[in-house]
């Protein structure tokens, strides 16, 4: 099977009829499509994540020798691409398109150089035990049959996954170890249970039952290893330093900010949202307590005041069982607002699904968005949201509960499914351009997703305006305070107590809440900054623009500008949204 794979023509989307050869646009287009050729028959889960559905029956070999053939085809790609395509005779689209893919290569160069994944990471090899079958069941447009028959090619060969981990590990960080833990007792349950619900066939009927038995055979040896071999002597430090923080951040950011910039511009902004978060909870005070007086104006009564309203509002919240309901009810509610207020165009069909998130994905975030993969977008994007696991006490659950209150969920939805990732996403895979529809720019998809935040409030959504205010504020101000912890967490000596009261104290975070953003700090170093800086360079597009247009300036129509072009890197937004603005909508 492999022989016939690699003798198969490119298929990827968006095929038509290629110019004539020395068209420079045309070049670039032909070696972006030959590196994604490579790559995918090196990375066979990277083409599955992307929907070239060719290499479903594959998994990438992960030994040393293999990686190291990575990082050699990184260097060969960045070494030809100007020698191969002349940056010059392109068009200016295509200049953008060279530019990304050049800073994707030096990226991924840098990162297979000062990184060591493979080495302290064991939640890696998760991704490739579980997600590599889960988003063939879940997520790929080809026949059952045919997704039945790959997850079984891949679960025989998820044994080299796990003795690769084993040869491969040696004294990665202990939080990351205990994540790894926790998502491979969910990996066990997927296959001895979840793969049959997902994929709707018996165990003893069908193939998956047979390739299954072995699989958690292996993991539960796995288990074993993490725990008593891998864990006892996971002593490595999980902050990268200063100076690998500085450079990782512009490489991930690629927005013209240093690593002290950002710091500066957040802890500006994060004392600028708490003085509007306490004349809203000022606002909300009498209704809440009508029978105690406004704490006194200064540093300590406003936060005692903020924090006091936000803890009587949390009350208010569903049951854990009925989460994925309520955000099925919120999104009804907010597509129709979009709608009726002209906000941008929703994509049609809509093929988002709100579902609990698999237990083997859990112990990053509440939620996430799955969206269709850029060479299959007629697949689902998955909206996920997680419920307090079941061996949470009760007094963990009601915390985790009263976070994701009424007035939160709805901020969440909107961040994560309309207009957010959803509706980014599926705006993106319709550009023509192959290179920006793959390599995605996360501080767009993520400031996009917190830009909607207040921009949907500011519109009128929501009832309760004061008390969803409030929430928003909140939820804005724990992007703001991600990059201030992401910063301090790795390039100063902050301890796990100071960033607790960074977040509890300053961004009014539930202990829970804290905890859980604290290990996600030293998980995913840069990550944390993406949301500020990406919502900023929006916002002040947005202002700019406005200010421009002066009455003239159509909200939906400027929505729809930012979003026809890609999920590209942000510094390009004021360039392209004025270019597009020029043409009718």
């Amino acid at each position: 099977m492999t022989r016939l794979l690699l003798l198969l023509p490119i298929v990827l989307i968006g095929a038509s009829v290629v110019p004539a050869a020395d068209d420079e646009d045309a070049k670039l287009t032909a070696f972006f499509k030959n590196y994604l050729e490579e790559d995918f028959r090196q990375r066979p889960l990277e083409a599955t994540r992307l929907g070239d559905h060719r290499f479903d029956a594959l998994l990438d070999d992960l030994s040393p020798k293999a990686r190291a053939a990575v990082k050699e085809r990184l260097q060969k790609t960045l070494r030809e691409l100007p020698e191969k395509v002349e940056y010059k005779k392109l068009s200016r689209p295509a200049q953008i398109d060279f530019e990304i893919l050049k800073h994707h290569l030096t990226r991924e160069l840098w990162l297979a150089e000062n990184t060591r994944p493979y080495e302290e990471d064991p939640r890696v090899y998760n991704e490739y035990i579980s997600d590599s079958v889960y988003l063939l069941l879940a997520q790929s447009t080809q026949p059952k049959a045919t997704n039945v028959k790959n997850c079984v090619g891949r679960m025989g060969q998820i044994p080299k996954v796990i003795g690769a981990a084993k040869e491969s590990l040696k004294n990665p960080p202990r939080a990351i170890v205990e994540t790894a833990i926790r998502q491979n007792k969910g990996a066990i349950n997927f296959y001895e249970t979840g793969i049959f619900e997902l994929s709707g066939e018996t165990p003893q009927l069908s193939e998956l039952g047979a390739a299954a038995r072995p699989v958690v055979a292996g993991l539960k040896e796995y288990q074993k290893f993490l725990e008593n071999d891998l864990l006892p002597k996971a002593k490595g430090d999980w902050r990268i330093g200063k100076e690998r923080f500085a450079k990782k951040l512009e490489l991930e950011l690629d927005a013209g900010l240093s690593a002290d910039e950002v710091l500066r511009l957040a802890e500006a902004e994060a004392e600028r949202v708490e003085r509007e978060m306490f004349v809203i909870a000022r606002h909300l005070w009498s209704h809440e307590f009508p029978d105690k007086p406004v704490p006194p104006d200064d540093e300590q009564g406003r936060r005692a005041t903020i924090r006091l309203v936000l803890a009587k509002l949390a009350a208010e919240h569903g049951k854990a069982d009925e989460l994925v309901k309520d955000a099925q009810a919120t999104v009804v509610e907010i597509k129709q607002f979009i709608a009726e207020k002209d906000l941008l165009r929703l994509p049609d069909p809509d093929r988002c699904k709100v579902v609990e998130m698999p237990e083997f994905q859990r112990g990053n975030s509440v939620a996430y968005l799955n969206p269709a993969p850029p060479l299959d977008p007629k697949a689902a994007s998955f909206y996920a949201i997680s419920p307090p696991p079941k061996d949470w006490d009760d007094r963990r659950r009601t915390s985790y509960l009263e976070e994701y209150n009424r007035y939160m969920l709805p901020i969440l939805t909107i961040h994560e499914a309309y207009p957010g990732h959803y509706v980014q996403l599926e705006y993106s895979n319709r550009h023509p351009s192959l290179v920006r529809r793959v390599l995605s720019s996360g501080v767009f998809a993520e400031g996009w997703a917190v830009y909607t935040e207040q921009m949907m409030l500011d519109q009128g959504f929501g009832r309760a305006r004061h008390a969803l205010r409030l929430h928003q504020l909140k939820w804005y101000l724990r992007a703001v305070t991600n990059a201030i912890l992401d910063h301090k967490m790795h390039c100063t000596l902050m301890t796990d107590e100071e960033a607790m009261d960074l977040l509890v104290k300053r961004a009014f975070q539930s202990e829970g809440e804290a905890v859980g953003k604290i290990v996600r700090a030293k998980q995913s170093s840069c990550q944390l900054s993406t949301y500020f800086v990406g919502r900023m360079a929006f916002y002040r597009l947005r202002q700019a623009i406005h200010r421009e247009q002066g009455e003239a300036f159509h909200l939906g129509r400027f929505h729809e500008a930012v979003l026809d072009h890609g999920t590209l890197p942000v510094k390009y937004l004021p360039e392209v949204v004025r270019e597009r603005l020029k043409k009718p909508r």
